[in-house]
């Protein structure tokens, strides 16, 4: 009957088209089983994310930094100009430096530049003024203040930047020391193998970036990338966002992916934490569960902020988090190599991944060993 046909036809076709969806890598096993079980599509992917994420997490790993160096060169001062203490990393670093100085026998003045172009200006020149060994550039771009710079150089005073630059280490323009941060491409691959682990290479994903900072654009680039090596991972939106935008558009932002991505959104990765912070009204409003789907990581900072909301699990299930006080003790460490005419140690710390699982409820993340390898390089 015709009738019959149809139903038949129908049903071949099904299963066709289910045979061609499962088939994602070359030698496949066809299968109809339903997508909960059946394997994800990057295997040697997913063990790799899984190896990568497990080596992250890890609270206890040994200290990979420098165990050698010159010994603590006496009678320096060390200006720690900030892009403004109210931003917790800046702040973070700058704690780190009086630590560290403080240890080492050093004094150091921190000055504030309030978060505006001219702020840092009056307060680079201010640090000028005081004639320094040496002046950290905490958190802003040197080129927006190159006239203070070439004085700085003039003047002879050493200068080492804290995420002042793209790339960690040495910089001939603008000069630099060194400039000390994690790698970017190191924390885009980890928050995206973050995804691909805890998803068993099966998420929906949503990315939030601002294109307007051309670091920020390339770290949510590689992020992308990343993604893409495991196919049953889907990026859903790639949502930009500017910064300082994202008290105001967030929310709605979020509200609207909700509404329009439903249980298909699963997985969020974004620049910075904030996003995240402000994500979490909408989707508290929208009846998601703070411990659920969509889980979130932020690719970079790891505020107390957003440790809260990890603690608490509220809408943010883990961070890439600089470890802010041991920056700030490798600053000193790196001045001290300067001031002994020796090279930078091109020490650049490993990622870290900060869940509820492992951050032992603190609101920062303070990695082993760092205090003692550096006192024993400078107490010869």
């Amino acid at each position: 009957m015709p009738s019959t046909r149809k139903a038949t036809a129908a049903v071949v076709a099904f299963l066709a088209a289910t045979a061609a969806t499962t088939g994602c890598e070359s030698g496949a096993t066809a299968t109809a089983a339903p997508t909960a079980s059946r394997e994800p599509g990057c295997p040697t992917v997913l063990t790799k994310a899984k190896e990568a994420v497990k080596a992250a997490e890890d609270v206890n790993a040994p200290w990979s930094g420098p165990t050698t160096g010159p010994e603590a060169v006496s009678g320096r001062t060390i200006a720690y100009v900030a892009q403004t203490m109210t931003n917790p990393g800046v702040s973070g670093v700058a704690k780190g430096v009086q630590e560290a100085a403080k240890v080492i026998g050093w004094d150091v003045r921190t000055i504030d530049g309030q978060g505006t172009p001219a702020g840092i200006r009056a307060a680079l020149a201010e640090a000028i003024a005081l004639e320094p060994s040496g002046i950290v550039i905490g958190g802003f771009d040197p080129g927006s203040v190159s006239k203070q710079v070439e004085q700085a150089d003039a003047a002879g005073i050493l200068l080492i930047g804290w995420h002042a630059t793209a790339a960690p280490g040495p910089s001939t323009k603008p000069r630099l020391f060194s400039n000390i941060t994690t790698k970017v491409e190191d924390v885009a691959k980890i928050s995206a193998d973050w995804i691909i682990a805890r998803s068993n290479g099966r998420a929906g994903v949503v990315l939030f970036t601002d294109a307007s900072i051309p670091f920020a654009k390339r770290k949510s680039e590689l992020i992308k990338k990343e993604l893409a090596t495991c196919p049953d991972v889907d990026l859903l939106s790639y949502e930009d966002i500017p910064i300082p935008e994202a008290n105001t558009r967030t929310v709605e932002k979020v509200s609207s992916l909700h509404s329009r991505l439903g249980d298909k959104w699963t997985y969020s990765a974004a620049i910075n934490d904030l996003y995240f912070d402000h994500a979490a009204p909408a989707l508290r409003a929208a009846g998601q569960k703070g411990d659920g789907a969509p889980f979130n990581i932020g690719a970079g900072d790891g505020d107390p902020s957003a440790f809260q909301r990890i603690n608490g699990k509220r809408y943010q299930a883990a961070t890439v988090p600089e470890p802010l006080n041991e920056q700030g003790w490798q600053i000193v460490d790196e001045f001290n190599r300067a001031f002994a005419g020796e090279p930078a140690s091109g020490y650049v710390a490993p990622v870290h991944i900060t869940t509820a699982d492992n951050s032992g409820g603190s609101l920062s993340w303070d990695s082993e060993g760092y205090r003692r390898a550096y006192r024993k390089i400078w107490d010869k």
